[in-house]
């Protein structure tokens, strides 16, 4: 049995506050990744229930190497949440769409998308960090700024779709991008906080606080 995992704003909507919403999330996460390595997907059992029935029915189900409690919790969550479909907006990127300033293919990292609209056109980012020289180094990047109609950036955690201008960006955590250190953005600042917590973080920036000596530091380059 394949289980495919997507993070969804359907479970955001089954939660009772924000916090639980980022503990649903990381929790189904680490489920992921540990029934890959410690389980047989065929002996899983059907999703469904209370998460503490259902850590029964996994441990009773042999189909994983022994787990400690919080791993069972985390295999659980990922059953119960990872067939959810998504239905918020996000990002949907053309294939053949590349980052107008490091060439690469964006539909290849839709954790990252970030997207500009000027003069009718859509221009994709495969990141906040590239998005963010294409708006500052008017130097490099030679067009009229006044018309910029929209700039959108990915939720870190639900891939939601949210105004850059409304962001919080965790600046220099242990989470690289596609293209290396990188600013991750989060709808909340609630949710920006706990990530800079579990990752490391520098800072938490608003989208007019980004400069341009953050940007190139990111890159290992000083002014």
């Amino acid at each position: 049995m394949k289980i495919i995992f997507i993070v969804l704003w359907a479970i955001i909507s089954l939660t009772a506050n924000e916090g639980n919403t980022i503990k649903v999330i990381k929790l189904t996460q680490k489920g992921e990744r540990i029934a890959k390595v410690m389980c047989e997907p065929k002996k899983l059992p059907e999703p469904g229930g209370s998460i503490e029935n259902l850590m029964k029915k996994i441990k009773a189900s042999h189909a994983c190497s022994p787990l400690s409690k919080n791993k069972l919790e985390a295999v659980a969550y990922y059953l119960n949440h990872g067939k959810v479909t998504v239905n918020h907006a996000h990002i949907s990127v053309p294939e053949d769409a590349k980052c107008p300033v490091c060439g690469m293919f964006v539909s290849k990292y839709p954790k990252w998308t970030t997207m500009m609209v000027h003069d009718g056109k859509t221009y994709y980012f495969d990141g906040v960090k590239d998005m963010m020289k294409y708006y500052i180094f008017d130097g490099d990047f030679i067009y009229d700024r006044s018309h910029i109609s929209q700039m959108s950036v990915s939720d870190y955690y639900t891939l939601e779709e949210i105004p850059a201008s409304k962001a919080f960006y965790v600046l220099d955590s242990d989470v690289f991008g596609p293209m290396g250190r990188e600013l991750v953005p989060f709808k909340s600042q609630k949710s920006a906080q706990s990530f800079l917590e579990d990752h490391n973080g520098k800072l938490i920036v608003k989208f007019n606080e980004i400069t341009d000596s953050m940007l190139m530091k990111l890159d290992g380059l000083s002014q």
